[in-house]
């Protein structure tokens, strides 16, 4: 995983789990790897790993079931849609209008964009 220097390592890797829970390859119910696991996978110290874990149970993403590890919840993808969309909100919304604004790039452009970036890259439901 290529981490971004804007923004901390644990809400990437937070980025990265809810990513495969919208996408399914995590269902509910599912057991994510361990903070270990995790850790190894993405070259980062296990202890991001446990903050973004601990920022997704408060978020009612992941529970911890002790002595067995974390899991996807009941609820996870309505969760994980309300978190996201409120980052979205509250970061990347204001810069993403004031670029359509400043490159003069009309409504029925994006929405065009839109269509062909669902097309060319959910056929299979992955990104």
């Amino acid at each position: 995983m290529d981490f971004n220097a804007n923004k901390a390592i644990y809400l990437q890797i937070a980025a990265y789990v809810c990513d495969h829970i919208l996408l399914g390859t995590w269902k509910v119910d599912d057991k994510l790897p361990s903070v270990r696991e995790l850790a190894v996978q993405l070259e980062v110290n296990p202890n991001t790993v446990m903050r973004t874990y601990d920022l997704l149970q408060q978020k009612e993403i992941v529970v911890n079931r002790r002595g067995v590890g974390f899991f996807v919840t009941d609820a996870s993808v309505s969760n994980v849609k309300a978190y996201r969309k409120a980052v979205f909100l509250e970061e990347d919304l204001f810069p993403f209008f004031r670029n359509i604004y400043l490159l003069e790039i009309s409504l029925d452009e994006l929405k065009q964009r839109y269509h062909n970036f669902i097309e060319q890259n959910f056929k299979n439901n992955e990104l």
